[in-house]
């Protein structure tokens, strides 16, 4: 997990900011003066909905894989591969990413996640090899999450958050396919504005955001939908594609330069 800083401002002082989540991080924890303040707002999702291939139990998730690329400032600034699938009733997303590190070196972190079919996570697993080695684990008992951290030449670290309402988002500092679990759980045919829970692991930090939708643009001659996820300090645009279930093609962070593009599937 690379770490971040405790404001916004930290962006424009780090050769490697990870804009998109890294920002994220300090403006959600703004929102929250402690965990069980943290509500969830979880509207009930009209849309179609895939059928669970074992239990016929629907779920808003879709199966999905791809990488993502990192640019910052028009910049390489790393990738991303992950993939979301159903397997036995339950789902997984899974991501590795290639990110520089502190001092110039390069990290390689992963995250892994368990869901219901409904989007609410189980457990999430997270590491990262540079500058040192990390582990996160988060469990969850219905509206409370237990995490686990474990950091090289340091005592392990145990942490409890309790929620108001399930279920929680987990926004990885690293991992941003998570975004598109996000884009996933929002009710696209009422397009209402809603707030939902957030825990990102590696701060220890509870908050909340607000996604609201945007309208339609064209983007490389395709239709897609935008959702605008707010926090307090900061706006991130989603461009998600109606025509395969609004998979998230492309995240912007226009005030930190960030863009962040699915790559383009080889043939």
């Amino acid at each position: 997990m690379v770490r971040t800083g405790g404001t916004v401002n930290s962006l424009n002082s780090r050769a490697w900011t990870a804009a998109l989540v890294l920002a994220l991080a300090a403006s959600v924890a703004a929102t929250t003066a402690h965990p069980a303040a943290a509500e969830a707002s979880w509207g009930h999702h009209s849309r179609a909905q895939k059928k669970n291939k074992n239990e016929g139990e629907a779920s808003v998730l879709v199966e999905d894989r791809g990488t993502l690329q990192i640019r910052v400032d028009g910049q390489p600034a790393g990738s991303e591969d992950f993939e979301i699938h159903e397997s036995g009733g339950a789902w997984t997303a899974r991501g590795t990413a290639d990110v520089p590190g502190e001092n110039g070196e390069k990290a390689k972190v992963t995250g892994k996640m368990t869901l219901t079919p409904d989007g609410a996570p189980i457990r999430y697993e997270c590491s990262t090899t540079s500058p040192r080695k990390e582990a996160a684990a988060v469990q969850f008992d219905g509206t409370v999450a237990t995490v686990e951290m474990k950091v090289e030449g340091a005592s392990p670290y145990s942490q409890e958050f309790r929620f108001n309402a399930p279920p929680v988002v987990i926004l990885d500092n690293n991992m941003y396919h998570q975004y598109e679990i996000l884009a996933l759980l929002y009710d696209w045919e009422h397009k209402d504005p809603k707030t939902y829970s957030v825990l990102i692991p590696q701060e220890l930090t509870p908050g909340s955001v607000t996604a609201e939708y945007g309208g339609q643009q064209v983007m490389d001659g395709v239709k897609v939908d935008v959702l605008r996820v707010r926090s307090t300090d900061l706006e991130i645009d989603l461009f998600c594609d109606p025509a395969q279930q609004e998979r998230v093609l492309r995240i912007e962070v226009p005030a930190a330069k960030a863009v962040i593009v699915r790559q383009s599937e080889k043939k």
